[in-house]
């Protein structure tokens, strides 16, 4: 009797003792700054019809009044995370004194029991309370912050004020923060508008988002979304034919357009213009971004590309004696250091369509898996124009006074080279058809004419030509730049203007737009 009477009096100089000095220091944070707290949200881009594109932000995540929160979502919550939420002021003590007992008959840490309202202080204050703490001292110390600055929470802000800021603030997984976002990202909608059995999936993952990833662990996702169901049937919420009705639901996921995971090139491109123009302001304001996009060409061009790289490694145009996409894919399977390989070893490609009347980019692709490789081939790769550079061999001639029937040869031709052998360049048929006028060797793309022409023209002239034309890599002065062997930017190929200008002029435009700037704007395409 005497040592349990010494245990227990201990136990209770223990815990008043570091619940006491937790916090001294200020090794606590303040809760005041709630009073102004709005979690960052995201900057959203939409394509030219205005449908959601994509986010932008260090978290994704959209607010909601918990007003407008279905209650079966409001249900689902408190039930799967802190049924006692209304009742307690922060520290659920039933639920500790359960939680303490097993842990102790165990041995070990198996049941937690943070309360709503001990979880938003870590996801709000991770610097300062880090929830990544799961064993011994330390584990113990974040608990005692977690409590200690969930009940200065309570004391300070009402329920609903707190449920609201959680239901904003958790993670939901697939980088959605918060109700709204995840509801989007997994099923197409708002929360708004979200059935029970949704609303239960939901609840299912502040557990652990990555082990319940409905995209990724379907039939694990199912099965705790039933247990919640369960739950709910069982505290009162629910009738028995809704929790069986819900438990049959099908688990129905958005398309990636709906999702919002569709062009991830052109999101980042255009992310980079803005970074640029808008700074923080772009990671935390909310603004509404609305592009040139196109996205049902972009859609279907993704499609098209997809489906001419596999022709291509199916050996439709010859064998294809290299690694292929699947291959690629099936030997990096679940071996995260050969998904760091800087160059994708497999076959690429990339694609940008624009407006001829106004340069606005309606599609573009910049290879073929963002995730693997991130460099955007049609912005960033230098790649060797070919036969594209003739227009701008012909425009130099026109622009020099020659007229669209000019005469120039298409026969062999040798050209002297210093310290090698001499070039002589062919056509594609290896036929020669004599002298032609400017319309029709443009018409035929004959290279020893154009060849010609760029010669008799000057290659700097022409380099000055392309210039004009918004070409900004280096040309080297070479008669072979006349049939595109200088190195280009694809996006700069097919702009209508020089990319800069344009975006100096949107720039212009933006600033002229005053406040509204803040949270809406309209920044089509650099190219424009």
């Amino acid at each position: 009797m005497l040592a349990f009477t010494f245990l227990t009096a201990f136990g209770v100089g223990f815990g008043y003792a570091a619940w006491a000095l937790v916090c001294r220091g200020a090794a606590c944070p303040s809760v005041e700054v709630l009073d102004e707290y709005t979690p960052r949200q995201t900057s959203k881009l939409y394509a030219a019809d205005g449908r959601f594109l994509a986010e932008i932000g260090l978290e994704r995540r959209t607010l909601i009044k918990l007003g407008e929160v279905p209650k079966v979502a409001r249900d689902a919550f408190l039930i799967t995370e802190d049924k006692r939420f209304y009742d307690h002021a922060g520290i659920d003590w039933i639920r500790f004194v359960g939680a303490s007992l097993k842990n102790v008959r165990t041995l070990s840490y198996v049941e937690g029991f943070s309360t709503i309202t001990m979880q938003l202080a870590g996801n709000i204050f991770p610097e300062r309370i880090n929830r990544r703490e799961r064993s011994g001292t330390a584990a113990l110390v974040r608990k005692l912050k977690e409590a200690k600055v969930a009940r200065a929470i309570e004391s300070r802000y009402t329920k609903d004020k707190i449920f609201e800021l959680y239901l904003n603030q958790i993670y939901l997984g697939n980088g959605a923060h918060g109700i709204e976002t995840a509801a989007q990202r997994y099923f197409g909608k708002s929360a708004r508008n979200v059935n029970l059995a949704e609303a239960a999936l939901l609840a299912a993952l502040p557990k652990a988002p990555g082990r319940y990833d409905p995209r990724r662990n379907p039939d694990r996702a199912l099965s705790r979304r039933n247990t919640i169901l369960g739950l709910m049937h069982n505290e009162g919420v629910i009738g028995e034919a809704d929790k069986n009705l819900a438990r049959a639901y099908p688990l129905e996921l958005a398309q990636r357009e709906e999702a919002g995971d569709v062009a991830p090139y052109y999101v980042e491109w255009i992310r980079q213009q803005l970074d640029e123009q808008f700074g923080r302001s772009l990671y935390e304001q909310g603004l509404k971004v609305y592009t040139t996009l196109d996205l049902d060409m972009q859609l279907a061009a993704e499609r098209a590309l997809e489906a001419q790289l596999r022709s291509i490694e199916a050996g439709k145009y010859g064998k294809f004696e290299h690694k292929t996409y699947e291959m690629y894919l099936a030997q990096t399977a679940g071996n995260t250091e050969a998904a760091l390989v800087p160059n994708a070893p497999y076959l690429q490609g990339a694609f940008i369509a624009m407006d001829p009347r106004s340069g606005a980019v309606r599609a573009l692709i910049g290879g073929r898996d963002f995730d693997d490789s991130k460099f955007n081939r049609a912005t960033q790769a230098l790649r060797q124009p070919g036969s594209t550079f003739k227009p701008i061999v012909y425009a130099t001639a026109i622009q020099n006074g020659r007229p669209p029937s000019y005469s120039i040869d298409d026969g062999p031709l040798v050209v002297p080279q210093m310290g090698g052998e001499d070039w002589a360049p062919q056509n594609y048929d290896l036929q020669f058809m004599g002298p032609m006028g400017l319309r029709r060797a443009l018409y035929l793309s004959r290279n020893l004419a154009t060849v010609r022409l760029g010669m008799e023209l000057g290659e700097t002239t022409v380099i000055e030509m392309a210039r004009k034309f918004g070409i900004s890599t280096p040309i080297p002065p070479y008669p072979s730049i006349h049939i595109g062997a200088g190195d280009v930017y694809p996006i700069e190929m097919i702009a209508r203007i020089p990319p800069s200008r344009h975006w100096a002029r949107a720039r212009a435009r933006m600033r002229s737009s005053g406040s509204r700037m803040r949270r809406e704007t309209c920044c089509g395409s650099p190219t424009r």
